[in-house]
């Protein structure tokens, strides 16, 4: 990722701030933050007006973020804002559109009187992330290295499950290999749930054991190079009963029903709604907790949301997720994630893990 890069990013972004009639503008989402600077650092805010951008952040960060920043970057002790306003203020900037959404109403409030009554405030709340929908290709190639690497990791961890290992062993288990093939951490909280606890489709860890003749789901996702990927298997220790396999099945087909629809054109209701479809086809909708899939990047949960009432419509070099699921309590859970591409006539799946129903053998 070259620095020009960024600074084309910005030329972008002050197209549309254009369109919203705002001269300038404060960007205080990290990821956000990231994505218009090229800045890893745990504080920073970047103001970006017309004749160009700075970065402020704090004395720990001074040269890395020489380093990785291709705008003037202004190294403040103690709180950023005020020099912020500073800013503002020298250059005569009347109007300033903030990141409302991620800023606390108290702190929102002390930005507006430290910024006075010569400045009108605005929102620019999801004007980044709309950007950030569309992948470039260095991205691209981010998020297809990070879901490989999370791919291998879930391959060589599963030659290790066996009953009698605990979630939170297999958790870690799957965070020590991606660790060892590169990644800088999990890009989520690793799920692992076995037997009915498998029904819970955010289920933490816990130090309950695997068991023979029980469903295990496994949720995962690696980040390297900032980019998220994130995978879902389901696979049975020993002999799976009927309805086991069958809820399987059903989960299997929305998945693909799902997937075949996804290209240019295409609304995230219309893909949700192929998964819904299926399922309720084999009696299995009603156990369909949530969305079918979301956007990832920089963050695991970025724009688009994949749902049944999301009318966005899908665009070449989006990264979204086909996820759906079925749980049902005192049975358990099956959901079936793949981190899919949008091309310019289809989608392409970054993950290579197969799908087919597993059996571990106990």
């Amino acid at each position: 990722m070259t620095k020009s890069s960024f600074a084309l990013r910005r030329c972008r972004l002050l197209g549309l701030l254009e369109e919203r009639k705002s001269g300038a503008a404060v960007f205080s989402h990290l990821p956000n933050v990231r994505y218009l600077s090229g800045f890893t650092g745990s504080n920073a805010v970047l103001l970006l007006t017309g004749r160009g951008a700075t970065l402020f952040t704090d004395p720990r960060y001074e040269l890395q973020a020489a380093e990785e920043v291709d705008c003037p970057v202004k190294v403040v002790r103690g709180s950023l804002w005020p020099e912020v306003a500073k800013l503002v203020r020298r250059r005569k900037i009347t109007t300033l559109a903030l990141e409302a959404e991620h800023l606390a109403q108290a702190e929102f409030a002390r930005i507006a009187a430290g910024l006075g009554d010569s400045v009108t405030l605005g929102d620019v709340s999801g004007l980044a992330e709309r950007l950030r929908s569309v992948k470039d290709p260095h991205e691209i190639e981010a998020i297809r290295r990070s879901m490989d690497l999370c791919g291998r990791a879930y391959l060589q961890t599963l030659k290790k499950i066996k009953p009698g290992m605990t979630e939170n062993g297999i958790a870690a288990e799957l965070e020590y290999r991606m660790r060892r093939l590169g990644a800088e951490k999990p890009s989520f909280e690793t799920i692992v749930a076995a037997g009915e606890r498998s029904a819970l489709p955010h289920a933490q860890p816990t130090g309950s054991r695997l068991e023979a003749n029980q469903l295990l789901l496994i949720d995962m996702g690696a980040c390297l190079d900032g980019y998220a990927s994130d995978m879902t298997r389901v696979v049975h220790t020993g002999r799976a009963p009927r309805l086991v396999k069958r809820l399987y099945d059903a989960v299997l087909e929305a998945h693909l029903a799902a997937f075949a629809m996804v290209r240019p054109g295409v609304t995230c209701s219309a893909i949700d709604g192929a998964a819904r479809k299926t399922l309720k086809r084999f009696g299995y909708d009603q156990y369909f907790q949530h969305s079918t899939g979301h956007g990832l990047g920089l963050e695991i949960h970025e724009a688009p949301r994949v749902g049944r009432l999301i009318g966005d419509v899908i665009e070449p070099n989006m990264v979204i997720t086909i996820e759906p699921g079925a749980y049902i309590p005192g049975t358990g859970g099956v959901r079936i994630e793949d981190t899919v591409l949008v091309t310019d006539r289809g989608a392409e799946s970054l993950t290579k893990v197969p799908k087919d129903f597993l059996v571990l053998e106990s």
